[in-house]
């Protein structure tokens, strides 16, 4: 234990011990109700200030504070451990460094998790795909065969499985409305596709 707190209380990791004291206090006091927190990472998109600031490290998405603490802590950690390996050496002034680009990068790969998280987004599923077009890329398609490109609503496209259930006639490069999705097949039905007949088409 009396290493544990020679290591916290000593370069580099002194550094970061009373940011994250600060960080510990400022959620202690959150959850006790005696300080509001603004769980509103900007919902309209728009971002100035500290929180533009942080979304151009592309930290931006969640609330600063999160933002702010994960860095912290991360940032207190790798200090320690980089205190602890390098102790008596040269090397150990780069630790700082060294532990704030850690922070930097640990953080950023979380904040995407948070975030979805929060959002409440949905996972990607194949299911998506149902109502959309997609381009056929076989000479045929059938009740046993047959493929087709569809685009997803990010942009990306994909090669899938699709199948008729009657005897319309599918050229390469003809355009097929998929309608239903076959989790057991893993295929999706398509029927052919008239633009003339799409209530979104422009006029």
């Amino acid at each position: 234990m009396g290493r544990l707190v020679d290591a916290v209380s000593a370069f580099p990791t002194v550094l970061f011990t009373f940011p994250l004291v600060v960080v510990i206090g400022y959620w202690l006091l959150t959850m006790a109700g005696g300080v509001g927190f603004d769980g509103d990472a900007g919902a309209d998109g728009a971002e100035s200030g500290f929180t533009g600031f942080l979304g151009g490290l592309g930290l931006g998405g969640v609330p600063a504070a999160v933002s702010i603490s994960l860095m912290v802590a991360i940032a207190w950690f790798v200090s320690l451990v980089g205190g602890v390996l390098f102790s008596g050496v040269p090397a150990l002034a780069g630790v700082p460094a060294v532990a704030l680009a850690c922070a930097w990068a640990g953080t950023r790969l979380i904040v995407p998790l948070l975030r979805r998280v929060s959002r409440g987004e949905r996972a990607p599923s194949r299911t998506d795909f149902v109502g959309r077009t997609c381009v056929i890329r076989t000479g045929r398609v059938g009740g046993d065969f047959g493929q087709a490109e569809v685009t997803a609503s990010d942009g990306s496209s994909a090669l899938v499985q699709v199948r008729q259930t009657g005897d319309d006639a599918f050229a390469a490069g003809s355009t097929a409305l998929i309608f239903a999705y076959d989790p057991a097949g893993e295929f999706f039905w398509v029927m052919p596709y008239d633009a003339e007949l799409d209530p979104d088409r422009p006029i």
